[in-house]
């Protein structure tokens, strides 16, 4: 059993707890100082209460049972599928592709998550990276953050240059249109997460030494940078939004809620042998939409 109770030294550790009580703004204090453990925080939310346990679970089996039957059916017949997990940090991206891969096979179904660019990558063409991850016949690839990195994280740090920006979403359309033309399924989640429920996680995991590790200098200094981070996101979803390669927005303050939106996205993108609409469910609208359900 770990010991919970060992001090830590990680380098991030305790800046969470300076932000919330020297920076965060009053009405995000509040907000956390005021919340019960399974209450949501942000009033704009539909719900007021996570999921129950017991409904997710029985939502979760059904949709398990249909992701096996799909990565069958993908083996059988040679398909490629890509998921993009984006978001803000602490969204969930992590635990909902977790939720995805769980049951399947990780060498038909598996997880990119890239780290910064080496200096030889970063003298690529930008896609050139990403390309080499890409599925083969019969492969689902889960991207925990994608080619999007440039549109988001790179803009709001100062990691890219405004032509570099430029350049990558004169590019994207083509690039994305070239993939689904050449029998790519494209998914593409943007789960995103309210201000004082992003703080809050960030908390637990400072609290949590198992889970301390995930803490970066990103998440630090991101905290600040909400406003940033808000027009980024616009913009970029506002220039990548296609017919032929559309974002799911998904409300994630429920992580339960949106594990389900998820999965059920993913499913009904997928023509698969096995297929049952009725298991997999409507997705909620009130959660799960178009680039307009998005949130500041």
């Amino acid at each position: 059993m770990a010991d919970t109770s060992a001090p830590s030294n990680l380098p991030y550790v305790g800046q969470i707890t300076e932000y919330l009580e020297k920076h965060a703004p009053k009405s995000v204090r509040k907000q956390i100082g005021d919340a019960g453990k399974h209450d949501i925080m942000d009033d704009d939310f539909p719900y007021r209460e996570m999921m129950e346990k017991n409904d997710y679970n029985d939502r979760m089996d059904k949709l398990h049972l249909q992701l096996i039957r799909m990565m069958y059916d993908t083996l059988e017949t040679g398909k490629r599928i890509v998921v993009l997990f984006e978001g803000r940090d602490g969204a969930g991206k992590g635990g909902t592709i977790e939720r995805v891969q769980e049951n399947l096979n990780p060498r038909s179904a598996y997880v990119v998550a890239l780290p910064k660019p080496s200096e030889r990558e970063a003298g690529q063409w930008y896609f050139q990276r990403y390309v080499d991850r890409l599925p083969a016949a019969g492969e689902l690839a889960l991207f925990d953050r994608s080619w999007y990195n440039r549109g988001v994280v790179e803009r709001v740090f100062g990691f890219s240059t405004d032509a570099q920006r430029n350049a990558f979403f004169r590019q994207l359309p083509s690039f994305e249109q070239m993939l689904v033309d050449d029998g790519v399924i494209l998914v593409k989640l943007w789960l995103n997460v309210g201000r004082a429920e992003q703080l809050q996680r960030f908390l637990d995991r400072e609290k949590d030494p198992l889970k301390q590790w995930k803490l970066s200098g990103i998440d630090v200094q991101g905290l600040a940078k909400w406003d940033e981070y808000t027009d980024a996101i616009r913009d970029t979803l506002n220039l990548s939004h296609s017919p032929i390669a559309p974002w799911t927005v998904i409300r994630s303050d429920d992580k339960k809620r949106a594990r389900v939106a998820a999965i059920q996205t993913i499913l009904h993108a997928v023509d698969y042998a096995g297929k049952d609409l009725d298991a997999i469910g409507a997705i909620d609208p009130l959660i799960a939409g178009g680039p307009e359900l998005l949130r500041d």
